[in-house]
C-alpha cells in the first residue's frame, strides 16, 4: 500500500522496485500540515520530503518580507541542499498545501543516494528542472502583470494537489507573489468573474483549465514542458 502511494511521486515512481523498497525503508509516511516548518534559512536541513499530495513553498526573505521564488509537489523533493552536499540554503521552505509525504532524514536520503544510480540521476534532473522553475519565476515576477502571475501560480498549484480544490487565502498568495493583497484580490476577483476559477472562504478550484492557461504567462508552459521533459520515462532511460 505505502508502495502504490509513493509512486504517485514522479521521482519515487521512476524508481526500481528495488530502490523504491530500499527508499521507502529509510523514510516513514508523513502528514504535513498547512504552514508547516520544512526548513529555516541558514540551518542544517534534518529531513527531506518527496510530496505526494502535499505542496511546499520555498521562500526568499530580505528585509522582513519573503517571496515565493518555486514549488514543490509530487514532481519532486523539498531538501535539495542535503543531496547537494551544501546542508543549508538561505531559504524557508514551508508547507503551501497540506498533505502526504514520503519524510527521510538527511542521513537517510544519503544513505539511499549512495550506490543507486538511478536515484542519483533522477534528483541531478530534477535539480535542472527546478532552477528553470526558480529563472522563470524571477523573469515572471519582474514582467507580467498580477493576474497572469496568479493564473500561472494557481495552475502550478493544481497541477501538484490532491482532487480539485485547495486552501489558499489572498495574504498568503500576495505574500507568494510579492504583491500587496488588493493587487490578489482583483485579481481573483476577475478570474472568477470570468468563470476560470471558483473562490470561496479560502478555497479555491479551477473550474475551466483551459481559460486559466489562456489567461497565464508562458512561464507556466516553459516550466511545466521543463519538467516533463527531464522527468519523463524515455528521458531518465
Amino acid at each position: 500500500m505505502i508502495e502504490h502511494s509513493a509512486r504517485k511521486n514522479r521521482i519515487l515512481a521512476s524508481l526500481s522496485p528495488d530502490s523504491l523498497e530500499r527508499v521507502l525503508s529509510l523514510g516513514e509516511p508523513y502528514e504535513l500540515s498547512l504552514r508547516e516548518l520544512v526548513y529555516e534559512p541558514g540551518v542544517h536541513v534534518s529531513h527531506v520530503h518527496f510530496p505526494l499530495t502535499a505542496v511546499i513553498s520555498i521562500i526568499t526573505v530580505s528585509e522582513g518580507r519573503g517571496v515565493e521564488v518555486a514549488t514543490v509537489g509530487n514532481e519532486g523533493m523539498a531538501g535539495l541542499p542535503v543531496f547537494l552536499g551544501g546542508q543549508s540554503m538561505p531559504a524557508r521552505a514551508i508547507a503551501q498545501v497540506p498533505g502526504k509525504s514520503i519524510r527521510l532524514s538527511a542521513a537517510g536520503l544519503e544513505d539511499a543516494v549512495n550506490g543507486d544510480i538511478g536515484l542519483r540521476l533522477m534528483l541531478g534532473k530534477y535539480t535542472q528542472a527546478l532552477l528553470t522553475q526558480i529563472s522563470q519565476s524571477a523573469a515572471c515576477n519582474r514582467l507580467h502583470d498580477v493576474e497572469s502571475r496568479c493564473a500561472r501560480w494557481l495552475l502550478m498549484t493544481d497541477d501538484r494537489v490532491d482532487g480539485n480544490e485547495f486552501v489558499i487565502t489572498h495574504e498568503f498568495l500576495a505574500q507568494m507573489l510579492g504583491v500587496r493583497r488588493a493587487s490578489v484580490s482583483n485579481a481573483a476577483g476577475v478570474l472568477q468573474k470570468r468563470g476560470l476559477i471558483r473562490y470561496s472562504r479560502g478555497r479555491v478550484s479551477v473550474t475551466n483549465r483551459e481559460g486559466l492557461e489562456d489567461v497565464s504567462c508562458v512561464c507556466y508552459d516553459i516550466t511545466r514542458s521543463e519538467y516533463d521533459r527531464l522527468l519523463s520515462p524515455a528521458m531518465i532511460a
